[in-house]
């Protein structure tokens, strides 16, 4: 069984490695341009993009488990139709997306308040990637595809392939043809396109025999588009309030002043670098417990989630012991500006104590999207946002200022965890009984 595990999540691991590799280079890109504006900048351009696409994140989540399900029950004909269905959604949102930019960005850029100097950068690097929109969120449902389909092989592949190029033409960008963050934003356009691109020619190559089990018929079931609907509507929520917790934790940092603001844009690359880790287990858990559901094997799906654990544990562990014996060093990669570096050390200590806090809720996440508990996840979350972040923030933040905002943010992840442990016979164990 740790083989199965390990042949889903190394893979995994690889390739989400590169994805915060990608955005620390970024960071590093303009906090060597000598100016925290760029830094600030590049995070409240991400932010921005993160709301629009993590909006669409339950296209890769529920496309997982959706598949899984299909593969486990040799269901060859929803297995291919659960890709045609979250492609189509893609097409449609990221259309609307491309159609509303420009009220979308002034929307954004209100309700975000910062310095002007770092508002007119975050501009041009917006108006930019706006355009990978098709590509950004067609990948999101072919990679919750091919993990479904228990192929992890194929992601690494194509997310490795798109952030060397990306990271390749944005350092030429912005070095080479002195565009700063917009040359940031064009070479995450044309890398996310050529992952385009590199999906489909693997679906052809791989996968056409498939298209035989395709049908418009069986795209309009209504059955099964309203299990499709429900389960992605319930991840949208709660991938929603993920959203608001990283906007607000972004937005209350800008509002203290730039300085806070590139600091907490830094060390939340401590927090994505050890996600992208633990979403290669939370990915085998998708892939796993959705295909041993849709088997009726409840014994194997016992011993997979008891060695994810184990995994998870021991992970956490050592990300600790390396945050906090090489923390600083971490930081002094990521900018040479000094100022910002001394200020950042005073909130290491959140950073070490992440990883033990929070690695049961990307673990519980995945096991909830194999499970298709979408509304148990959406339950969960909003409890996690409503009842934990938002309190612990207004109730802290006036005392102990942005360590109240960190410790919101360790709690807010410690809740999501706690809160699916307690619903796991409810939302796993229900499709055994």
């Amino acid at each position: 069984m740790n083989k199965k595990i390990l042949n889903i999540a190394l893979p995994n691991i690889i390739s989400n490695i590169t994805i915060p590799l990608l955005g620390i280079v970024d960071l590093a890109l303009m906090g060597h341009l000598g100016k925290v504006d760029f830094i600030g900048a590049i995070a409240l351009g991400g932010t921005i993009f993160n709301f629009l696409y993590w909006g669409f994140a339950f296209l890769r989540m529920g496309t997982t488990g959706i598949t899984a399900q299909a593969y486990g029950a040799r269901n060859l004909s929803e297995s291919i139709l659960s890709l045609s269905r979250a492609l189509a959604v893609a097409l449609a949102g990221s259309t609307i997306i491309i159609l509303l930019q420009h009220p979308i960005a002034s929307l954004s850029f209100y309700l975000i308040d910062s310095e002007n100097s770092v508002e007119t950068i975050a501009k041009s690097y917006f108006y930019i990637r706006i355009w990978a929109a098709p590509a950004t969120i067609g990948l999101y449902a072919l990679t919750g595809w091919f993990i479904g389909m228990q192929n992890s092989k194929i992601p690494m592949i194509i997310a490795i392939t798109s952030n060397i190029l990306n990271i390749c033409l944005s350092s030429y960008f912005v070095y080479g043809l002195n565009l700063d963050a917009r040359g940031v934003a064009l070479g995450t356009v044309i890398a996310q396109y050529c992952s385009l691109l590199l999906s489909l020619f693997f679906i052809f190559k791989y996968y056409r025999r498939l298209f035989k089990y395709w049908s418009a018929k069986g795209m309009m079931k209504l059955a099964e588009l309203k299990n499709f609907f429900t389960i992605n509507k319930d991840i949208f929520i709660r991938t929603l309030c993920i959203i608001f917790v990283f906007t607000f934790f972004t937005t209350e940092s800008a509002g203290v002043n730039k300085d806070i603001l590139a600091v907490n844009s830094l060390l939340l690359q401590f927090l994505f670098i050890f996600s992208y880790f633990m979403d290669g287990f939370a990915f085998a858990a998708e892939a796993l417990v959705g295909k041993f559901i849709g088997a009726n094997n409840s014994k194997n799906l016992a011993q997979v989630i008891r060695l994810l654990f184990i995994w998870g544990i021991s992970i956490s562990v050592l990300f600790t012991i390396f945050y906090a014996l090489f923390g600083i060093d971490i930081l002094a990669m990521l900018t040479n500006v000094d100022s910002t570096i001394s200020m950042a050390k005073n909130y290491l200590k959140w950073i070490i104590l992440l990883p033990i806090i929070s690695f049961a809720s990307f673990l519980m996440d995945g096991i909830f999207i194999g499970a298709t508990a979408s509304a148990y996840m959406r339950k969960t979350m909003m409890a996690a946002t409503l009842l934990v972040f938002i309190p612990l923030y207004y109730l802290l933040n006036g005392i102990l200022e942005n360590h109240g905002l960190w410790i919101a943010m360790l709690g807010f992840m410690f809740a999501r965890g706690l809160f699916q442990a307690i619903y796991y016979k409810k939302a796993v164990l229900v499709h055994f009984n």
